[in-house]
C-alpha cells in the first residue's frame, strides 16, 4: 500500500492512541488538554497534534465531514502507526428526553450501502459496523464515573446532513437507532478491515424528535472538555 499522501507526517509523529474529530476548533480544544503538544501536520488543513496525557502519547487529528474525507484520515493515521482511534463528535438525538450536551456512546453504526461503502465492500452488502468492545467498555466506565448523562445504543451514519427530516427520524428511531451523525460507520468499518481498535463518544447538539435548537461549538465547549478528559483516561488504560 502507498504511504500517506494527505498527512505529511512520519512514523513516530503519530501516537498509537488517537482522538479524531470533525471540527478544527474542537481538535485545537482537545489538543490544548495535552502536555508537550506539537503540530505534526497542517497539510490540506488536516490538523494533527501529538502530545501526552499523564505521560501516555496521544494524537488528536481532524477528519473533516463525512465518510469519504474521514476515511482518508483514518487510513493514513493507521499507516502512520495508530492502533486505537476514538471519535469525539456531535450528533442529532432521535430519542425523547435528550438534552444539549448529553452523551451518546455508539454500540454500532447503520448506514446506506453505496458510495464509500460499496467501493470498500465491492458488493451491495452491509458490514456489521461496530466499535471495539474493550474500547466501549472503558469509555462507558469513565463517562459513568464522571456522572455524565449518557445513552448507549446504535447510531446511523448519514452522508447527507440536510436530507434528514421527520420521516428519516421516525423511520430510524423505530428501528432502535438513537442518534444520527456522519462518520462512525466509516471509522468502525475501517477499524474492522484494517485491524485497529475504534470507539466514539458523541455530544447531543440537537434533536430530530424534539425542539432543542442547535448548539454552537461555544455552547458545547465545557461538555467537550469533560468528555475529552474521560476519553483520555480511558485511552490511557486500553491495550493497543
Amino acid at each position: 500500500m502507498i504511504g500517506p499522501i494527505h498527512i505529511k507526517a512520519s512514523k513516530g509523529d503519530v501516537a498509537e492512541r488517537v482522538i479524531v474529530a470533525g471540527d478544527p476548533a474542537r481538535v485545537e480544544q482537545i489538543a490544548s488538554l495535552l502536555e508537550d503538544v506539537r503540530l505534526v501536520n497542517r497539510n490540506r488543513g488536516l490538523l494533527v497534534y501529538t502530545g501526552k496525557f499523564e505521560g501516555v502519547p496521544v494524537t488528536v487529528a481532524l477528519h473533516g465531514i463525512g465518510a469519504p474525507s474521514a476515511s482518508i484520515v483514518f487510513e493514513e493515521l493507521a499507516m502512520l502507526g495508530a492502533k486505537i482511534m476514538v471519535r469525539i463528535g456531535t450528533c442529532g438525538a432521535m430519542y425523547k428526553g435528550a438534552r444539549i450536551g448529553d452523551v451518546v456512546v455508539p454500540t454500532g453504526a447503520s448506514y446506506y450501502p453505496g458510495g464509500f461503502y460499496y467501493q470498500y465492500l465491492r458488493e451491495q452488502a452491509c458490514l456489521c459496523a461496530v466499535p471495539s468492545f474493550d474500547v466501549v467498555t472503558e469509555l462507558v466506565k469513565e463517562i459513568s464515573g464522571e456522572g455524565m448523562n449518557f445513552k448507549l445504543g446504535p447510531v446511523i451514519s448519514s452522508d447527507a446532513f440536510y436530507a434528514e427530516d421527520p420521516e428519516f427520524a421516525k423511520r430510524w428511531s423505530s428501528r432502535g437507532v438513537i442518534a444520527v451523525e456522519m462518520e462512525c460507520a466509516a471509522l468502525f468499518s475501517l477499524g474492522m478491515m484494517r485491524g485497529f481498535k475504534t470507539g466514539a463518544v458523541l455530544l447531543v447538539s440537537d434533536s430530530l424528535v424534539e425542539e432543542l435548537g442547535f448548539a454552537s461549538a461555544e455552547e458545547l465547549r465545557d461538555h467537550v472538555d469533560r468528555v475529552t478528559k474521560a476519553v483520555l483516561r480511558a485511552l490511557a488504560r486500553i491495550s493497543s
